[in-house]
């Protein structure tokens, strides 16, 4: 059963909040986390991405890099930028994207769940993007982004969630995106052991977003518990920064694929290709976003096409049936020879954020044809770690981002 904990995160001053709470790291390229950064003092964007406090070309993977964003982390906890609560407790923490909320609770995950599969994944990570995090957590003694988990919400743990938000938040802002995020403590020993409890009886948590977070967590985790062979499971470095979500909460968007080349095909002979595959309808100028699982939207030549799954291409198979699947296995790879969609450099993802018209912006510009996609459903990611199989790359995109700087889980016993 899962162990979800309450924790003393250190947290910005009130006042502060908007101007220190950032996306995460990775939402950003090297230059665009530069010039975010340049000349703001507070953003938490310095320390996840502390390469930016260097010149520019310097080596972001050096030991002093990673010294800097504890250097930095360091000075906002001593100057009072950030503060902590008495006690262990949890966070409720709302964002709020266009009308549509979505609240989860602040928490630390057990590192042994993870190891014990009730917190389960649907994609593998790369060694290189978890060593640059392990690096970053081991030396600020820190988890500086919350991993994004969901499980099949409770009642009993939804009520807490309810009672707690019925008062006033410690944060309420919105960011420059237009998101507001609000916040709330629970710290009252009865609502805390009924979350708790509740959590107990979960036999399944997912990792939503964050695989590289967690699994960094999880290294930094087993290199302390080598160096402290009488550890005894209660350390703080056994828990890794979550938020933590009930399934009917979560909105996940549509993560679109454009390519750059059609495999030798004209335009002619790859439409008459696609309707060999699939059931082919042209919808004409106006962008074809599908309304069920098995429709895509393909645009080509100025034009759109729905493009419908036929009744021989499912399987029953959890990850085959993935429309992200299907179009990997009937069109991406026998007809446009993209063998693996993560190295190959003819094929880009575009998330539903952008919109349709980004979609169309790049066939007109650096691209041969578009497919948009039907969101992956939170339950098909449950169904496919439940079967302890892995979904297909860029398979989900989740919207709103969850901040960094909000909330840290210091890897200091603070008892």
């Amino acid at each position: 059963m899962a162990d979800i904990i309450p924790f003393r995160a250190y947290r910005p001053r009130p006042d502060l909040v908007e101007k220190i709470a950032a996306l995460p790291y990775d939402v950003y390229n090297r230059e665009e986390a530069r010039k975010k950064v340049d000349g703001d003092s507070l953003t938490f964007l310095r320390i996840d991405r502390p390469e930016t406090q260097f010149p520019e070309g310097y080596d972001m993977y050096a030991p002093e890099v990673y010294e800097k964003a504890k250097e930095l982390l360091t000075k906002m906890i001593k100057d009072g930028e950030f503060i902590t609560d008495d006690k262990p407790v949890y966070y409720v923490y709302e964002l709020v994207m266009n009308g549509r909320s979505q609240t989860g609770i602040v928490a630390c995950a057990s590192v042994d769940d993870y190891e014990n599969q009730i917190i389960k994944k649907h994609e593998n990570t790369r060694a290189d993007k978890e060593a640059d995090r392990i690096r970053h957590v081991d030396i600020c003694n820190a988890q500086t982004g919350p991993i994004f988990l969901a499980y099949r919400g409770r009642e009993d743990i939804q009520s807490q969630v309810e009672k707690a938000k019925e008062k006033q938040p410690v944060y309420d802002f919105t960011a420059d995106d237009g998101i507001i995020h609000r916040v709330w403590v629970i710290d009252d020993d009865a609502s805390v052991n009924v979350i708790r409890d509740g959590f107990a009886k979960v036999d399944a948590v997912y990792i939503a977003d964050g695989h590289h977070r967690c699994a960094s967590a999880v290294r930094v985790s087993q290199k302390r518990r080598e160096q402290n062979p009488n550890y005894t499971g209660k350390e703080e470095f056994n828990y890794f920064l979550s938020v933590i979500f009930p399934d009917d909460q979560l909105h996940i968007m549509d993560y679109n694929r454009v390519v750059k080349s059609l495999n030798g095909y004209t335009e002619e002979e790859f439409l008459a290709k696609t309707k060999e595959i699939f059931e082919v309808e042209r919808v004409g100028h106006t962008p074809y976003r599908p309304v069920r699982k098995g429709e895509f939207g393909m645009y080509l030549q100025d034009t759109w096409y729905k493009l419908s799954v036929k009744e021989e291409m499912l399987t029953n198979d959890p990850v085959k049936d993935l429309d992200v699947a299907i179009l990997q296995n009937y069109m991406l790879q026998p007809v446009l020879g993209i063998l693996d969609p993560k190295s190959d450099g003819r094929i880009d993802f575009v998330g539903g954020i952008r919109g349709h018209n980004e979609l169309e912006k790049r066939v007109q510009t650096d691209c041969k044809v578009a497919f948009s996609m039907y969101p992956t459903d939170i339950h098909e990611l449950f169904e496919v770690s439940d079967a302890g199989k892995l979904m297909p790359p860029k398979s989900t995109w989740f919207e709103p981002k969850l901040r960094s700087g909000i909330f840290i889980h210091s890897l200091e016993d603070q008892s």
